[in-house]
């Protein structure tokens, strides 16, 4: 490992002991934690430190918090008239002041233990947010972040204080809003604040907190009922800042030194890839998350495969069938002390995790025979008697690679359709984590989160996903394990919130028929039917909205708008569908530009945005938005569809040729997208991605959908093409054109034959018509065959024949031209075979329609068939 040559700085030994308070524990016992600076704040940094280290994070911030306020203007506030916003803009100046106190960043060991004050502070702050949210238990904490003199809590006791509806209110991030109810929202604004205001003075000692920035922003996403695009920015800046600073092991050794233990460079390199992964995850960046979980895993050491072994899957199963398993192969064999070795009081890590794994159903209940890991043949024996955990399925993993693990479980089940088959590619990875023998609070309770929700699909586990989620929920509010245990590997695995895994217990409940018990699970989470979230300053603006739905009337859209301050996205949203079912498209298109404004992260916005701009003939918007819908959900058929239309309206046909090309992508099944593309792609000359398309179309309408216009043009363009091949062998030397010259024919015989199976594929079902007969008999004679030429032909002429033909000029035209080709073609087929009989046909055919044509004797065309009878009898005469 290499280490620096200067020894760590005590604010970097602070960022390394605060961080290994959420990573798992290092395989060997660090070292004791030096002694602080000889500075005033020096005893304060290390109390707080072992503070949050202890998983006291109330005693951290009785520790830290009022140092950084000495002196300030805070001491004499007024909280009970006070804004909080002004409040906490004075805690942000505090904060700086604080920092700058000794010179800021050029100073020496003050500012390192000023630093590390409000570090710890800001850690404390947003570890005392998790565990009351995410990871239990439920601890007594202020309603306050920090502790004055002059603030008296006598006032705060409304559950609708200004504080806390202000704290809901500033987390409502563009248009998203706090789904559900949650505690202690002002310690998350809290910490940021001081995180920020350390990243202001650009410490050179401080790479940790872009790593604390990021997780602040997931915790703020992960609390919010809409993604947004303003966090999603965020996490992006923090979360490469991370990766620059903590992606490699090089940077992690080099800044920690000595300070670092055996195999602790490599955890903390896949934990921040871990995180990453993570964060693309949650905003659908499938590609992107692969990547960072593939780093991840690299960086821990572990290759993840599947593969297929004989096994058992339920308690009475008597043949052995094949199971699909996690191969997990890994170059740093877990270590048990690894896991177990911390003590927190007198409670170890694997007290804990025995206690953990004692709440999940064993699998002899007497509910469900289906058993929780598959029992696995020996040497492919397939006998019930023959069964052991197979060794190389079954390896023990550490900490970071059972994260890792449930990450990749997480990756599989958002590339894969949302269907029966997606749980059991997921089952693996659950499995995998369920044998180990011990495993961290939160990785073993998403592991159960994820099992439950596969399960809760089956009819015959459903009942034990129940008990799971029960014993779950009932878990997180148990003492045990304490709370340092289950801050271990919080940011590293994607566990719900306590209101969100509540919700989904109660919509199990519903599930499974409990209502009475969903109902008091909903009230006491202030939900209704699922729908409708109860805010404290907001008005209830989701209930302003479902009432707007349920009515259809837009005052109450309006009256949310106003209670929002403009900043409802819903709102905004419902008036904009509703200003579009008026056919007012302009002012739906406004408004959907103020509603993509406040949460851009909305592909059914982006679409619905682009249609209201189509509509009111707008189409620069209308592809943009189009566009951005693409961007968002690249497998909207429909939006690439739009895009590719509008591309054709604008004239850019080779633009549209590639949007319709991802769009039969995901609309192969739509003939109208089909149609659409076979027009642009004749536009752009690409003629057998026309007749493809044209094929496609045939199939999907059972033959009955085709355009005989398109049809001829391309017949059109094969003839052309033709004939200037001919003259080209002809007036060039073969010596130098025979290889070009015979490709090209082979391609144009190709294309003929294509559009040939097509006109026979028409022809053969029976919905021909005039103008389809007619092509027909031009390929028969493209192709060299004139008997089958005049016989299509000859069909030709008699769906032409019919109620009007001898009085109406443009079916008499169309008439004429096709018995002229008629007996053209007869001519030639007597001039080639000596025959008079085709002659005679074409000389009675003439006289016929020359003798009922009267009408039109003034025209070119009956002037036209009466030359010809002239031929005709002179063919006839010299025959």
């Amino acid at each position: 490992m290499a280490v620096t040559t200067a020894a760590p700085t005590f604010l970097r030994e602070a960022e390394l002991r605060l961080l290994r308070c959420t990573l798992p524990s290092p395989t060997s016992q660090p070292a004791p934690p030096s002694p602080p600076p000889a500075h005033p704040l020096g005893p304060v940094a290390a109390s707080a430190l072992a503070a949050v280290e202890a998983g006291d994070y109330a005693a951290a911030l009785a520790s830290a918090v009022p140092h950084l306020l000495h002196g300030s203007t805070l001491a004499s506030a007024d909280f009970a008239t006070a804004s909080p916003a002004q409040i906490y803009a004075d805690l942000a100046a505090a904060a700086e002041s604080f920092l700058q106190w000794d010179g800021g960043a050029t100073a020496g060991e003050g500012s390192q233990c000023r630093c590390a004050v409000v570090l710890s502070a800001a850690v404390a702050a947003l570890l005392a947010f998790t565990q009351q949210n995410v990871t239990g238990p439920l601890g007594k904490f202020s309603p306050f972040p920090f502790q004055i003199p002059s603030l008296d809590e006598g006032w705060f006791v409304d559950p609708g204080c200004k504080w806390d509806a202000w704290a809901s209110d500033h987390l409502a991030s563009l248009g998203s809003h706090v789904h559900g109810k949650f505690s202690l929202l002002q310690f998350i604004i809290f910490a940021e604040l001081l995180f920020t205001s350390i990243k202001s003075l650009d410490f050179s000692d401080c790479w940790s907190v872009s790593w604390w920035l990021c997780r602040i922003s997931m915790c703020q996403q992960n609390i919010l009922d809409e993604q947004s695009s303003s966090l999603f920015d965020q996490v992006q800046v923090y979360k490469n800042e991370m990766l620059n600073h903590f992606g490699e092991l090089e940077k992690v050794s080099s800044y920690w030194g000595s300070l670092l233990c055996d195999e602790e460079v490599s955890s903390f390199v896949s934990a921040a890839f871990l995180e990453a992964g993570i964060a693309e995850y949650k905003y659908g960046r499938v590609d992107a998350s692969r990547l960072h979980l593939d780093s991840a895993q690299g960086a821990c050491g572990i290759h993840l495969s599947l593969t297929g072994i004989l096994g058992f899957r339920t308690i009475h199963q008597v043949d052995a069938k094949s199971q699909m398993v996690l191969v997990a192969k890994t170059t740093k064999p877990a270590d048990d002390e690894g896991q177990s070795a911390e003590l927190t009081g007198a409670q170890s890590d694997g007290v804990a995790l025995k206690t953990v794994r004692s709440s999940v159903p064993s699998e002899s209940d007497e509910f469900c025979d289906i058993l929780r890991t598959p029992r696995l043949a020996q040497n492919g024996n397939d006998s019930i008697s023959e069964i052991t955990p197979s060794a190389s399925t079954k390896i023990s993993l550490t900490a970071i690679q059972q994260a890792a693990v449930l990450a990749q479980c997480l990756h599989v089940s958002r590339r894969s359709r949302s269907d029966e088959m997606s749980g059991w590619e997921m089952a693996p990875y659950i499995e995998s984590i369920d044998s180990q023998d011990e495993s961290y609070f939160v990785v073993r309770s998403l592991c159960n989160v994820l099992r439950i929700r596969w399960e809760s699909t089956r009819s015959r586990t459903k009942q034990r996903a129940l008990l799971m989620m029960e014993n779950l929920v009932e878990d997180i509010a148990k003492e045990f394990p304490v709370v340092s245990q289950r801050a271990k590997m919080v940011f590293g695995v994607h566990m719900p919130t306590i209101p969100a895994l509540r919700k989904e217990y109660g919509e199990l409940l519903i599930s499974c028929g409990l209502l009475g018990e969903a109902l008091n699970v909903f009230k006491d989470l202030e939900l209704w039917d699922n729908l409708i979230y109860c805010y404290r300053l907001s008005g209830k603006l989701r209930m302003q909205c479902s009432l707007g739905d349920a009515t259809n009337n837009d005052d109450h859209y309006k009256k949310a708008l106003e209670v929002s301050n403009n900043r409802s996205a819903r709102a905004l949203r419902s008036l904009a569908r509703s200003a579009y079912n008026r056919n007012d498209f302009y002012s739906s298109k406004i408004l959907w530009e103020s509603a993509l404004a406040l949460n851009s992260l909305f592909p059914d916005g982006w679409f619905a945005y682009g249609t209201a701009a189509w509509k009111d003939k707008d189409l620069e918007k209308a592809v943009d938005a189009f566009s951005r819908a693409v961007q968002i959900d690249p497998e909207n058929g429909e939006a690439w569809n739009n895009i590719a239309c509008l591309h054709m309206i604008r004239g850019k046909s080779q633009a549209a040729v590639q949007a319709f090309k991802e769009a039969v992508k995901y609309k192969r099944n739509s003939w109208e997208v089909w149609e659409n593309y076979s027009k642009v792609a004749l536009d752009t000359c690409n003629i057998q991605l026309t007749l493809e398309a044209v094929k496609t179309i045939l199939n999907l309408s059972s033959n009955k959908r085709f355009n005989a216009d398109l049809l001829d043009k391309v017949m059109t363009t094969l003839e052309e093409q033709a004939t200037h091949l001919n003259n080209t062998q002809e007036a060039e030397s073969i010596s130098n054109t025979s290889y070009d010259a015979n490709k090209e024919t082979r391609r144009s015989n190709q294309l003929l034959d294509i559009i040939g199976d097509i006109l026979q594929q028409i022809v053969r079902s029976g919905a021909s018509n005039a103008e389809i007969w007619g092509l027909y008999a031009r390929w028969h004679k493209s192709k060299g065959n004139l008997m089958a030429c005049s016989e299509a032909l000859l069909k030709q002429v008699r769906s032409l024949q019919g109620s009007g033909l001898w009085h109406e000029q443009k079916k008499f035209t169309k008439y004429a031209q096709a018995s002229l080709q008629l007996c053209k073609v007869y001519i030639e087929i007597s001039s080639t075979t000596g025959s008079r009989r085709e002659l005679l046909s074409a000389e009675m055919h003439l006289k016929s329609s020359l003798k009922q044509a009267t009408d039109f004797s003034g025209t070119e065309e009956y002037k036209a068939l009466n030359d010809c009878l002239v031929e005709l009898k002179d063919l006839i005469g010299a025959a």
